[in-house]
């Protein structure tokens, strides 16, 4: 059964969504990201993806103050992503109670970095963070086109331990089009072992089972319940009936 991940992105403290990462196309849904963070709780989740979208902009965390509460407020397993750049980044989000971090622009642009704090906090807590647009691994609130490719990339990684990605088609994210349900079949068809989160463009709990149908392990989406498009009482009790 595919896990469900409930996502908050964070702009100024508060709960919002972009379309296509283009900060300029924001949507503010809640004042609030600790309530809502609070809501998913009280449905039966228990993960959650928290992007500082600040963070990811500047090139540090921003947020950290709204991720403590969310972790002082609920018990669920937070993965916080955004801005983590520095030995000083990760130790902030992992002391505001983070249980995970997901990373991506700097596994690009400074990898002995990455493997250094895969090494240190191990797999369980590393997730690799791989945002991808026309083929290629994308930067720094994607704002930045790597020349890296995403097959080769994973490899990197996943041969040095990782065993959670997180990967993003940029092009579907926020657009509730649907997700790229290909792209994750490629990468598991490769890494077959691999607990692979698909994110981007989940616009219904049809496009959930799909993604379960086709072997993929765990999702993250969003825009999709501030939107209405996915009712998620419905969407947990179908899970668990």
């Amino acid at each position: 059964m595919i896990e469900l991940i409930p996502a908050i992105d964070i702009i100024e403290g508060q709960c919002v969504r972009l379309t296509k990462g283009d900060y300029d196309r924001k949507t503010v849904y809640r004042d609030s990201p600790a309530e809502v963070a609070k809501e998913f709780e009280q449905l039966g989740f228990k993960r959650l993806h928290v992007v500082d979208l600040d963070g990811a902009k500047s090139k540090h965390i921003v947020n950290s103050s709204v991720l403590s509460r969310i972790t002082a407020e609920t018990r669920l397993i937070v993965d916080f992503g955004g801005g983590i750049k520095t030995d000083e980044d990760i130790e902030k989000a992992f002391e505001a109670g983070a249980s995970m971090v997901t990373v991506g622009s700097i596994a690009v642009t400074q990898p002995e970095l990455f493997m250094g704090w895969l090494d240190k906090y191990g797999a369980d807590r590393m997730i690799l963070g791989a945002d991808v647009r026309n083929g290629k691994i994308s930067i720094n609130g994607w704002k930045k086109d790597s020349t890296e490719d995403l097959l080769p990339f994973l490899k990197k990684y996943i041969d040095a331990g990782v065993r959670t990605v997180l990967c993003t088609e940029i092009s579907k994210d926020g657009t509730l089009q649907g997700p790229a349900i290909d792209l994750y079949k490629q990468v598991m068809q490769v890494y077959p072992t691999l607990h692979l989160i698909a994110s981007g463009g989940v616009s219904s709990i049809d496009d959930i089972k799909g993604l379960d149908a086709a072997g993929i392990p765990a999702v993250v989406f969003g825009k999709a319940i501030y939107e209405g498009k996915i009712n998620l009482k419905e969407l947990w009790d179908s899970q668990n009936a």
